[in-house]
């Protein structure tokens, strides 16, 4: 997998403000089954749908911002990611996507198995346990979320969130006729309108506080690290 040195925002300053994780209110709604609870990730006894509260009250001007410029809400999908979560899923992705190839991991030769690592690592971040460069998930201050409309349907984004393609890019689909560019241009505008910053490769990850937003920013010091 990736070294965590490999991703820039990892090398920006740590304060963190202590900000208590608290649970997403019933005004910003979530999908149902968390989906990696569904595949067996060791949440044990925390919950995915927690965020800094910081995070919680932003996600609402977010939401302000979005339904009065476009009728849409946000559903969230993903939250809070601790630590072991974030290994259990990346070992899911490397898997998943070695066995969609026609492979398995044990028949990969080791030049393979870093080719698909590195595949993997330039969406999932790596489970680092330094609490200088931890995973943005596990700060409690990034969120991965879409778009629903005012009859509950999920809108189509273009591709679902966590495919490891070129898809995932946020502006994938700026030249293609269809809606896709213009919801992930809503979904972005809506959250960098409430201070949220967007991951360069991935249309439904954000973040406030944490290093990735800090570097995106131009911000010398992330005022949220890991929680455990």
């Amino acid at each position: 997998m990736s070294k965590p040195e490999s991703r820039p925002y990892t090398r920006v300053a740590i304060a963190d403000v202590g900000d208590p994780l608290v649970p997403l209110p019933d005004d910003l709604v979530r999908i149902t089954p968390h989906p990696y609870q569904a595949l067996g990730a060791p949440y044990g006894d925390r919950d995915p749908f927690w965020l800094r509260q910081g995070v919680v009250s932003r996600l609402r001007l977010a939401q302000a911002w979005l339904q009065a410029h476009t009728g849409y809400s946000l559903l969230i999908v993903d939250a809070y990611r601790p630590l072991e979560v974030q290994e259990f899923m990346v070992h899911h992705a490397l898997r998943s996507l070695v066995e969609w190839e026609g492979k398995s991991l044990t028949s990969l030769s080791a030049p393979e198995l870093c080719q698909y690592q590195w595949r993997v690592s330039q969406f999932w971040a790596s489970p680092s346990p330094d609490l200088a460069t931890p995973p943005p998930h596990s700060t409690g201050a990034a969120v991965d979320l879409t778009l629903h409309d005012p009859s509950g349907i999920t809108l189509d984004m273009g591709s679902p969130i966590d495919e490891l393609s070129d898809r995932s890019f946020p502006d994938y689909f700026a030249s293609d006729a269809r809606p896709f560019h213009q919801r992930r241009q809503w979904l972005c505008q809506a959250m960098e309108s409430a201070g949220f910053r967007q991951h360069p490769h991935e249309w439904w990850h954000f973040s406030y506080g944490d290093q990735l937003w800090a570097w995106r920013s131009g911000v010398a010091t992330a005022f949220y690290g890991r929680v455990d």
